[in-house]
């Protein structure tokens, strides 16, 4: 599965596609999915431009994409405590969401991530598990009760060398295997998410793509927009033979 990740907490002064409005996630969302994306991880921005959980916020950002993209494709969003520090905060917001989204991601080692996860499954809410290399994510899923409770668990690679983010991301993975079993998706950042992505594409596992996680093409050259992204992002996947780690 190739996922795109539309937008992160980028800014348009980084790269002038980044969507923001949900007009832009839209737009950006039809041309992906025409590229080959086959699920979609977004980030609702407030009216200051900024990472938002309010459901006005969450619902415009998840009713544009769903108007425009398949029923088959699914679509995410963040609840990372960079948009609301406090916990108890988050999960209120998360209660009063009036359009809910299929799926969100809960980065496992931020304070409160038990008590969101718990919201969203009470919603129904599908769970992206996010375990970030670097972080103790890996030990607190493990202990976690609802570990066999997720859709899926990313495995975040915030390396973003390019000669160590494939060895870490292996690390990562193994680690990971050692726990529940569940679908698992492997990602990188900027200079380590190519390398990342080619590692994902020789272990067979879901990946993902976007202006979130790169900001330039294998090449070196500017991203111009996601669908760009996704397409070579396929290429490489079909270029790689599958085997399973």
């Amino acid at each position: 599965m190739l996922q795109v990740c539309l937008n992160g907490s980028r800014s348009r002064s980084e790269n002038r596609w980044v969507p923001v409005s949900p007009g832009q996630l839209a737009a950006e969302a039809e041309r992906a999915v025409e590229g080959g994306a086959e699920d979609i991880h977004l980030h609702p921005r407030g009216t200051d431009g900024l990472d938002s959980l309010e459901p006005q916020a969450v619902g415009e950002a998840v009713n544009a994409v769903r108007a425009v993209v398949p029923d088959r494709v699914g679509i995410g969003v963040t609840t990372g405590a960079w948009a609301v520090p406090d916990p108890v905060r988050r999960v209120e917001l998360i209660r009063s969401w009036t359009l809910l989204p299929d799926h969100a991601s809960v980065n496992w080692h931020e304070e409160g991530a038990e008590e969101v996860a718990g919201v969203l499954l009470e919603r129904g809410i599908g769970i992206e598990a996010g375990i970030w290399s670097g972080t103790d994510g890996v030990r607190r899923f493990r202990a976690s009760s609802l570990a066999r409770r997720v859709l899926r668990v990313l495995a975040e690679v915030t390396d973003t060398c390019p000669g160590s983010a494939v060895a870490t991301a292996t690390a990562l993975v193994r680690d990971l295997r050692e726990g529940p079993t569940r679908a698992l998706l492997l990602h990188g950042e900027d200079g380590g998410a190519w390398p990342v992505l080619r590692t994902a594409a020789r272990l067979g596992l879901d990946t993902r793509v976007g202006l979130e996680d790169m900001l330039l093409s294998p090449d070196g050259c500017v991203a111009e927009g996601n669908a760009k992204l996704v397409r070579t992002a396929r290429r490489i996947l079909d270029e790689h033979p599958i085997r399973r780690f």
